[in-house]
């Protein structure tokens, strides 16, 4: 066969194994040009390409100069492994191809690692300072977020390259004979051999002296000490040890180039041999007897300065470094009177849990099989004057639950196409039953408030995970109408137009179903829609940003959007404490997102970004709502065209921006230890926090985890939406602190921490529990409902600051024993238990537990800005006489007083309070029928 041939058969071999990456690559620049942003894939592709290129090249040349001074100093050397054979004749073209072979392969192999460093070179050329300099070198943090990991990269390849220019020339010179151990150790090689060796070894030797001078950065990201970060050792010991090697390595450097003039290996060999044990001495040895005889008999004074820079660069890190310390008083002066001040507050209390209401909103709404609620979202609403809280959850399409014989391509593809709707109950009405309150409802959605969804349906989402096709002569279902189904053609800019032979081959291709050739039902107005699910359509736009585990949903000018909190991160951040040694870290991990974070050694962690996806037509929008991040402003200079300014944001989006969870879990998990700011305090742990536990079956028990609540500040004027959590001590379920994340208005993004009194026992989740589980009367009700074929699931137990009062809300809900699944489980909402002072109590709704806890609460005032745009006076309160505040005083005394004899179990003076009260509720009725009368 002809080399012509061979070249035609190569060729057509690679085509067919790199068709698949083009024809994906040719649908993926589709995609983006269908959502605008056709310039961020062609600039990342351009640095992708130049990066392959410029490795592919250098790699390359590089070995082959390598291979080709082998074989020209080899050139008249014969084959020392296989003489006298048949093969003779072709040996020569064997070590020919399978080095250039090899060398291509090496080079192949670095241009697609060098692909992957894409990120690496951006940052690198685009630099952003942060303003902030660390303590060991001075130099600014930005170094080392955007300089240090390429050089670190060009450092590690060009120490590989190197390595597999010795291997191959040793391979070549060894098969031909030139390296010749028969000599002795001192002269297996020389001449020119020996030449090419000490030049190699003298180029690796400075690389090696780089790797030291680049370690020194990477003392300050050392765990071997008290905290992060470079400590006393690392300063006085490591730091001189890296130096001092790095003279020494180019010293041998230069003995290698100085044996050019000797004859034999020996020079080399004996500084080799020298090196490796001098290296031993001061990197091993001189660091071990450092810290043992020097710092651990006085650990903390030797360590006191680098433990406050840990302290100081690590809240830096996270953020932290502006939290607003205060002290929170407990007074507990709650009444009827400061429960109507605050009316919003309790009048936003979350009596419902996620976890139960996901089953009852999939028992209630769902309506179909194939419909699913994949998770609960919390978030905001203001209808008319009332700021509300709110628990909504979109109702998605997922084909796999259809029956097994409806499961067709047709089916899959082109009529089961979108979800439709959603359902959205305020967070403390309950219906007679216990079940939720809904605002919007049903199939077309009905709402009961002033809140409209015009465009329901949902191609984008959590759960669309399959390709659909739209625009095709096969009518999209839409929802159930009755006993038959109402039909939908999708009119919105979405997806990929598909009309032409060529799209529909390339997609047949790249999906590798065939079905989108052969269908019929495809038109010129078709389009495909891929990459639905919300994460990925981000992530496919910008993987640079760490995406949220928790995307959640909105109702924004009749339109359902998709908000999703995008992170930057970094592991090169000096000093500062990394996730994964975070004590009690795996206890707040709850997704695979949180995971990747901790797994990634992140030390640095911002929220710089709001992602937007429109449900419809999968619009996307990156909004900066942090310009003050570094990370972020040096992508911006790559991608000036693909983030929005925060003013850009709608009003009506904006107001549902909030403080992400996850992001407030990491912060609370890092200030549970770095609260602390003094290093002997922090040295010794005087004062670590832990996140509280609750008891939510029987007596499985749990981390609680950060709510959102609309509360108002002790210092505030007005209610706010807002996320908070308690602490409580290590190894103890007392509270000591909460802290707070705002999410509103200016105020988005300011974190508070409020910590109680430590002359006073303030009740902590776990011990609210134990309590309940120790009142007799409330105990026996759950027993008695855990064994009637029943399950109590007892909800989060939230601690709501009123002023400076706390009190504990804890929902209690009941479903049939077994029943966990999302279509058959309907918990119900049976009792709120509340925790006041050294009172708990139990009742049905939230108001019966408050008004048995306070008393009955007052109205609360109507507001002066409602009165004054009806343009009426509003009447005068009326005036109570001395007597009726007399009887008022004593019912309320009878009231209380029958309450404490029920406790009791007093019945005869329960009998007697009750007749008592009567009495002066008569008494009270005929003087309010005398002044009607007057």
């Amino acid at each position: 066969m002809s080399a012509k041939w061979l070249w035609l058969i190569l060729g057509g071999f690679i085509a067919i194994i790199f068709s698949g990456s083009i024809v994906h690559l040719t649908t993926e620049i589709w995609w983006f040009d269908s959502v605008g942003f056709a310039d961020v894939l062609w600039t990342r592709l351009r640095w992708q390409a130049a990066i392959a290129l410029l490795a592919f090249i250098l790699w390359w040349l590089v070995l082959f100069i390598n291979y080709a001074v082998a074989q020209r100093l080899t050139r008249d050397r014969p084959l020392r492994v296989i003489q006298n054979s048949q093969w003779d004749p072709y040996l020569p073209g064997i070590i020919r191809y399978t080095s250039l072979g090899l060398i291509t392969l090496l080079a192949l192999t670095a241009a697609i690692n060098g692909v992957e460093t894409w990120q690496d070179v951006l940052k690198f050329l685009n630099p952003v300072a942060f303003g902030t300099q660390e303590p060991l070198y001075g130099r600014d943090v930005s170094f080392y977020i955007f300089r240090l990991p390429l050089f670190e990269i060009l450092h590690r390849a060009a120490t590989e390259l190197l390595i597999w220019s010795l291997v191959l020339s040793a391979c070549i010179y060894g098969v031909k004979g030139e390296i010749r151990p028969e000599r002795g150790w001192k002269y297996f090689l020389t001449g020119e051999v020996k030449t090419h060796f000490c030049v190699l070894l003298a180029a690796l030797a400075v690389i090696f002296a780089l790797g030291f001078w680049l370690a020194r950065y990477e003392l300050l990201y050392s765990p071997t000490g008290v905290v992060f970060g470079a400590g006393y050792t690392d300063v006085n010991a490591r730091m001189q040890a890296y130096g001092i090697m790095g003279f020494i390595t180019i010293a041998v450097g230069i003995l290698f180039v100085a044996s050019l003039w000797r004859s034999g290996f020996l020079l080399p060999i004996t500084a080799i041999s020298l090196y490796t044990i001098v290296f031993l001495l001061i990197t091993g040895l001189y660091p071990w007897g450092q810290q043992k005889f020097i710092v651990e008999p006085n650990e903390l004074r030797k360590e006191s300065p680098y433990i406050a820079d840990n302290i100081e660069l690590t809240r830096q890190a996270y953020g932290l470094s502006t939290v607003q310390q205060e002290s929170f008083e407990v007074k507990n002066q709650l009444d009827g009177a400061a429960l109507a001040r605050n009316s919003s507050t309790i009048d936003n209390i979350r009596l419902w849990d996620y976890r139960p209401l996901r089953s009852t909103y999939g028992s209630l709404q769902t309506l179909r099989p194939y419909y699913r609620f994949q998770d609960i979202d919390i978030d905001r609403y203001t209808f008319g004057d009332d700021y509300r809280q709110v628990m909504l959850s979109p109702r998605e399409l997922v084909d796999d639950a259809l029956p097994a014989q409806a499961q067709t391509w047709v089916n899959q593809h082109l009529i089961y196409t979108h979800g439709y709707g959603l359902a959205m109950s305020p967070v403390n009405k309950v219906t007679e039953d216990g079940l939720p309150e809904l605002f919007i409802k049903d199939l077309p959605p009905k709402s009961s408030v002033d809140l409209t969804v015009e465009q329901p349906r949902i191609y984008y989402g959590e759960a669309t995970d399959r390709y659909v096709l739209t625009g095709t002569d096969q009518a999209e279902f839409d929802y159930p109408l009755g006993n038959d189904n109402a039909q939908y053609n999708y009119t919105g800019v979405g997806g990929v137009a598909i009309g032409s032979s060529l799209k529909r081959l390339a997609y047949a291709y790249n999906l590798g179903d065939w079905q989108l050739l052969l269908s019929n039902s495809l038109g010129e107005n078709s389009r495909i829609h891929y990459h639905r699910l919300i994460q990925d359509r981000i992530r496919q736009l910008a993987p640079f940003l760490s995406l949220d585990s928790d995307p959640y949903l909105a109702v924004i000018n009749g339109r359902l959007q998709w908000i999703v909190d995008a992170y930057t991160l970094s592991n090169r951040y000096p000093y500062s404490e990394p996730l994964w040694r975070s004590n009690g870290i795996q206890s707040v991990i709850q997704s695979r997102a949180m995971n990747t974070i901790v797994q990634n050694r992140t030390n640095y962690i911002r929220n710089p970004v709001k992602a937007v996806v429109d449900a419809y037509d999968g619009t996307l929008k990156l909004y900066v709502v942090d310009d003050t991040d570094p990370i972020l402003a040096s992508f911006q200079k790559s991608f000036p065209s693909l983030f929005e300014p925060l003013e850009n944001v709608p009003d009506g989006l904006q107001a549902h921006f909030r403080y992400p969870q996850m992001l407030f879990k990491i912060q609370a998990q890092i200030y549970r230890a770095y609260h602390m700011d003094r290093p002997d305090v922090f040295y010794n742990q005087e004062d670590l926090w832990d996140f509280p536990t609750q008891i939510t079956r029987e007596e499985n028990s749990e981390t609680l985890e950060p709510y959102y609540v609309i509360m108002k500040l002790p210092e505030a004027e007005e209610e706010e939406f807002m996320l908070i959590v308690p602490f409580t001590p290590v190894g103890k379920n007392n509270m000591v602190a909460w802290m707070a994340a705002r999410c509103d208005g200016a105020n988005y993004g300011k974190l508070l921490v409020y910590e109680f009194s430590r002359q006073a026992l303030l009740y902590g989740p776990r011990q609210i529990d134990s309590r309940i589980d120790q009142d007799t009367e409330i105990s026996q009700q759950l027993t008695l409902w855990n064994q009637e074929g029943s399950e109590v699931f007892r909800g989060d137990l939230l601690v709501i600051p009123i002023e400076q009062s706390l009190l504990y809300v804890e929902p209690v809900y009941l479903q049939a024993r077994g029943q966990n699944d999302n279509s058959n489980a309907i918990p119900e909402l049976k009792r709120v238990i509340l925790a006041y002072k050294d009172s708990i109590v139990m009742e049905k709704t939230l108001e019966d537990s408050l008004t048995k806890l306070f008393g009955q609460r007052p109205a609360a005032p109507p507001p002066a800005k409602a009165e004054a745009e009806a343009g009426t006076a509003a009447p005068a309160p009326p005036t109570i006489s001395t007597n009726q505040q007399t009887l008022i005083n004593s019912a309320l005394e009878a009231y209380t007083q029958g309450q404490q004899a029920l406790q009791k179990g007093d019945w005869q003076a329960y009998g007697a309070a009750q007749k008592r009260l009567g009495t002066l509720l008569e008494q009270l009725n005929k003087i309010d029928e005398t002044k009607a009368e007057e």
